[in-house]
C-alpha cells in the first residue's frame, strides 16, 4: 500500500463506497420479508397447515413443535383387534422414520367432520388423504379421518395437539 496519505484516503473511499454496493448473487442476504405462509400455531387452521407442512417438508423440528408433551398417538390394529397407544417419544421416532424414508409426502386436508371447542381446547375429526412415495414402485395411498385434540394452558398460547386417533381403515 502506498505511504502517499492522499492515495491512502482515495483508495480508503473507494473501498468504503464500492464493497456495500457490491452484490453477490451467489450469496445473497437474507429475506426478512414476512412470510406468506399461514403456519400458525396460535390458530386452529394454522395448526393444520403447519401439520401439513411438516409432512410436505419432512421436518420433524416443525412437527415436534406440534406436539404437547403429554401428546398420544391412537390408532387400531384392525389384525388384533385392539388399539394402541403410544406418546411422544415413540411418536416423534416414527414420524422420523417416516420421513427419512419416504421420497415424498403428500397431506391433503379435506372437511371438518365434527368440532367440539372451549377456549382453551378443541376437538376436530377432519377427513384427509395422504400419499406416500417410497421410490416409484411404492407408492401408498391412505384415506382416512384424523380426530385430534389440540389444547392450550392460556388464551395467548399456541394450540398443541394433546391426542391424535388415526381413524384411517387399512
Amino acid at each position: 500500500m502506498s505511504r502517499n496519505p492522499a492515495i491512502r484516503a482515495v483508495l480508503l473511499a473507494c473501498t468504503v463506497l464500492c464493497v456495500p454496493a457490491c452484490i453477490n448473487p451467489f450469496a445473497p442476504g437474507w429475506d426478512n420479508s414476512p412470510s406468506e405462509s399461514t403456519c400458525n400455531p396460535q390458530t386452529i387452521e394454522g395448526m393444520f397447515q403447519c401439520f401439513q407442512a411438516s409432512y410436505t417438508f419432512r421436518d420433524t423440528t416443525v412437527y415436534g413443535q406440534l406436539l404437547d408433551p403429554q401428546f398420544l398417538f391412537v390408532y387400531r390394529n384392525y389384525d388384533l383387534g385392539i388399539d394402541v397407544t403410544w406418546g411422544r417419544d415413540d411418536d416423534m421416532r416414527t414420524t422420523f422414520g417416516l420421513f427419512q424414508n419416504a421420497q415424498k409426502l403428500d397431506l391433503i386436508w379435506n372437511n371438518i367432520i365434527s368440532t367440539t371447542a372451549e377456549s382453551t381446547s378443541v376437538n376436530i375429526v377432519r377427513g384427509f388423504n395422504l400419499t406416500l412415495v417410497f421410490n416409484p414402485g411404492d407408492i401408498e395411498r391412505i384415506d382416512g379421518y384424523a380426530n385430534i385434540t389440540f389444547s392450550r394452558a392460556r388464551l395467548t398460547d399456541p394450540w398443541k395437539i394433546v391426542r391424535w386417533r388415526d381413524e384411517s381403515n387399512f
